[in-house]
């Protein structure tokens, strides 16, 4: 803002300067915070609906991302609609990011509606909102009434030369070879996102120490602004397992349950139980109560059985050392890979892991296929070539559902997946093809996203994108007793696990290092510890799965699929685009119109020309040579003749270019009366550039008449 409000307080991170300001605006909201850095200025409200919602079985939070257009100056949209509308991915992934950070810190039991809206209200181009946006969605809790287990604070690093960046500038970013973001609370990580290039697991733990070490000190800016402007907290109705209830029916199911968990033979047959066994439960309990006046819902029963439920599956693992279907701790579940399964894909691989299975193809296309972007955050030209595109249908977990685009999930999976594959795409300059991947997940068990990442890697290489490594994707679980802060740590969470555990750590990477993290937590945060035994046991079994794609395919195809696209690029001086183009595009119109291609032009004079038509890309060629080329003396051309004058006639031997062949060049060393006895207009000729004068004209000899 341009004048710092009374109670603006200054936060100095290395050499930034964040200025947080609570309850500014939006005043009957349970809180608010603005947060600026430079000239980017976000906004967050949290409001809370008085009200329980009692029939739920999980917490209503809502987090929403506001990019406003006018924030960064900029007007979006077509001619007929100007209005925000639908937000963009980008939106959508930092609404997710804040959502995953702060959902773990409300009260256990609290069904009271929470909406965290965050919008952009300035935006400078230089310093980027997300991080400001966490910060400022966890003042917007601390100075509300609404119970919240923080303060909560979040840290951006980027990293250049060996040496880490807080709060990486937009400039900064595009140069790194790490973005990671880190929430904390006290001593603990709460959440992380992480791009990187191949980074070894030490520095990104060296990272999350120093992202803890500020977080530690912006939290305690947040305790201080709370302790002056915030309000006092409500006390939530909670609604918990009654523990008669539990009791009672601990003694009903623990036995039953022992003996499900014990007998399991996959996903389907153990949900099936589980789901006769709780019917069975809940017709004994309301059979029992049913001349009382008050009886437990079928809900509360049914709720109250999964504590159970996940209690019988922390304690064998715990206790027991004692996985679902009798796994190691450690071991990735049976791994199978198809390679080439379409026939009228560029590329295809179908990537199954226990029962988690993913259909991944790859689909090229040429550089006008890129994607233009039209975010808040974009640059005018601003394109992205390298997409990947993730979708869970519900048959994937035999169920029914409609089919109604992406949602936030499937949005955030395909973003990671996406990420985890930047840092082995090949460059523009060596492949320039635009290259989009689709995963359809076909089974569901547990560890989607990974098998994304996998199946990316085997698609792309059956495609013959030459990828400079394999990337491999593993999730990792965790059970954890905070009382007694015994854990252990579960290599390839499988969907039941990730139901009964406290962790989902997904890491991507290839041999050399991770390129991709992504950590959710369902307690108040994790130690040190449990991220670097996470993290090398991810590594340890993201080995394992690369050995297994090495062996289905060892490097990606040396030829491209012969349903793809040939792409071939012609460099041209770039003062010759604009003849090239021709006024009104006539020029270019007219050679994608003769040949079918597809041509994009580059700034800097490249020429991209796509077709799958060897014949029709040679034409296409042609014609743009003979527009852009520049004739030199002593080259040799087929004309026509355009025009005859009495001193000479003129020749047509590019598009767009001729020459005059005087009438003494028409025959070597004889004389000619009348130009006409030789050619005529029309006439197809062989001619040579003799002469280029100072104004750029071509005297041209014949050759001969063909």
């Amino acid at each position: 803002m341009k004048q710092d409000h009374k109670n603006t307080s200054v936060l100095k991170i290395s050499d930034r300067e964040i200025k947080i300001t609570p309850n500014r605006f939006a005043a009957q909201a349970n809180g608010s915070a603005l947060v600026q850095l430079g000239d980017t200025v976000v906004q967050a409200t949290a409001v809370m609906r008085k009200q329980i919602s009692n029939d739920l079985d999980y917490f209503p939070l809502s987090v929403d991302y506001e990019e406003n257009y006018w924030a960064s100056g900029k007007i979006r949209g077509s001619r007929f609609m100007k209005r925000k509308g639908r937000p963009t991915d980008e939106a959508i992934l930092t609404g997710r990011l804040i959502d995953r950070s702060i959902r773990p810190l409300f009260p256990k039991g609290m069904k009271n509606d929470v909406q965290i809206i965050i919008s952009v209200l300035s935006y400078d181009f230089i310093n980027d909102p997300r991080p400001l946006a966490m910060i400022a969605a966890s003042v917007a809790l601390e100075v509300s009434d609404i119970p919240f287990n923080g303060p909560l604070s979040t840290v951006h690093i980027g990293e250049k030369n060996n040496e880490f960046i807080l709060f990486p500038t937009i400039e900064e970013q595009a140069s790194s070879a790490l973005s990671v973001f880190v929430s904390g609370v006290s001593q603990d990580i709460a959440m992380v996102e992480a791009g990187a290039n191949e980074a070894k697991e030490a520095q990104v733990l060296e990272a999350f120490k120093l992202a803890q070490t500020q977080n530690k000190k912006i939290s305690s800016e947040i305790a201080k602004i709370a302790e002056q402007h915030g309000k006092t907290k409500i006390k939530p109705e909670l609604v918990l397992p009654d523990p008669e209830l539990k009791k009672q029916l601990e003694k009903k199911a623990l036995t039953q349950l022992e003996k499900i968990f014990s007998g399991y033979q996959d996903k389907k047959d153990y949900e099936e139980k589980i789901k006769r066994f709780k019917d069975t439960i809940i017709e004994k309990i309301e059979a029992e109560n049913k001349d009382k006046n008050i009886q437990p819902s079928s809900s509360e029963i049914s709720e109250t059985l999964d504590e159970i439920n996940k209690q019988v599956i922390r304690n064998n693992i715990l206790t027991h050392n004692k996985r679902l279907g009798d796994r190691a701790m450690d071991e990735v579940r049976p791994l199978s890979i198809e390679i080439s399964v379409l026939p009228r894909t560029h590329g295809s691989a179908v990537f199954t892991r226990g029962e988690t299975q993913a259909l991944t193809t790859t689909t090229l296309g040429a550089p006008g296929d890129e994607l233009i972007l039209d975010g808040m955050v974009d640059k005018p030209d601003a394109k992205q070539r390298y997409m990947h595109f993730y979708s869970f249908p519900p048959y994937c977990t035999g169920e029914t559902g409609f089919m109604r685009g992406p949602g936030r999930r499937e949005i955030g999976h395909g973003a990671l997946g996406e990420k985890a594959l930047i840092p082995v795409i090949p460059n523009k300059e060596k492949f320039p093809y635009t290259v989009i991947l689709h995963t359809e997940i076909m089974n569901s068990d547990g560890s989607t996203s990974m098998a994304s990442v996998c199946g990316s890697t085997l698609a792309l290489m059956d495609a013959g994108v030459p990828i400079t490594k394999p990337v491999a994707g593993v999730a990792m679980g965790l059970i954890v007793d905070k009382e007694s802060d015994k854990y252990q740590v579960l290599t390839d969470l499988c969907a039941n696990e990730d139901f009964a555990g406290h962790m989902d750590f997904k890491v991507a990477g290839t041999e050399d290092g991770i390129t991709a993290l992504q950590m959710d937590i369902k307690v108040n945060g994790l130690s040190f510890e449990i991220l670097k035994d996470s993290l090398d046991k991810a590594r340890a079994g993201r080995m394992q799965i690369l050995e297994k794609i090495k062996k289905a395919i060892s490097a990606p195809r040396p030829q491209l699929s012969k349903w793809a696209p040939r792409i071939e690029i012609i460099q041209i001086d770039p003062q010759k685009i604009g003849e090239l183009i021709g006024p009104g595009g006539k020029m270019i119109s007219s050679i994608i119109e003769k040949t079918g291609v597809e041509i994009d032009i580059e700034d800097d004079g490249q020429v991209f020309v796509s077709s799958n038509d060897q014949k029709s890309m040679d034409q296409a060629l042609s014609l743009v040579n003979q527009v852009t080329k520049i004739p030199e003396i002593g080259e040799e051309y087929i004309g026509t003749v355009s025009r005859i004058m009495e001193f000479g006639a003129f020749i047509e031997f590019l598009s767009g270019k001729d020459g005059l062949v005087h009438i003494s060049k028409l025959i070597p060393g004889k004389r000619v009366d009348r130009v006409t006895d030789v050619v005529k207009i029309g006439d197809k000729v062989k001619i040579r550039i003799e002469q280029i004068d100072n104004m750029g004209r071509y005297n041209l000899s014949l050759i001969k008449k063909l």
